[in-house]
């Protein structure tokens, strides 16, 4: 995918081993601010089939990551864009990218944690409470530093559309519990 905010052209494309160094210093950037959390060069590597970085002119001008939770929900992680492509819709940009990866792999929902909420909201997304997203809560942030005085937003976007009264209803692959949904965890 080409963008060009600004004056620079945009290439969203998927990581290379090359790119983890970056990625991670730029995601450190922001974690040193405490707006995001960290990842090691090897965090990224682990992940880094997950991760999509938007270049300009050979630099890294932005990332973001799609990470499984369940069958069918991901979740945006580690999504950062360069102190000098920020304000030109590179951050959307890459979010769009990231949202069609989850429409390819089948997601039903896609989530997010974020300190920017509007954005978020202008992407689609909707506030949710962060307990109805029990498989983040359980499988990651319950090992965070910040866990019992988080104060991360939970964004959820459903990209499977409502059945109507034209549509038979698709089955949901997690039951209801209390009003939350509750969804089956990924093998360890």
């Amino acid at each position: 995918m080409n963008s060009t905010p600004g004056n620079a052209s945009i290439k969203v494309r998927p990581a290379v081993e090359a790119d983890a160094p970056a990625i991670a210093a730029l995601v450190n950037s922001f974690a040193a601010r405490n707006i995001m959390l960290p990842r090691s060069e090897e965090q990224v590597l682990v992940a880094l089939d997950s991760f999509l970085v938007a270049e300009a002119d050979g630099a890294l001008a932005g990332c973001g990551s799609l990470i499984a939770l369940t069958p069918v929900l991901a979740e945006i992680r580690s999504l950062a864009v360069s102190s000098e492509y920020q304000g030109n819709g590179l951050g959307g940009v890459i979010v769009a990218a990231l949202l069609g990866m989850a429409r390819a792999l089948d997601y039903d929902q896609v989530c997010a944690l974020t300190l920017r909420p509007a954005f978020f909201q202008r992407q689609g997304f909707d506030i949710v409470d962060r307990w109805a997203l029990t498989p983040k809560i359980w499988q990651e942030c319950v090992f965070c530093p910040k866990f019992h005085h988080c104060d991360e937003i939970a964004m959820l976007l459903n990209l499977v559309e409502p059945a109507t009264a034209d549509t038979e209803p698709r089955p949901l692959p997690w039951r209801m519990s209390g009003g939350q949904p509750v969804f089956p965890l990924l093998p360890a």
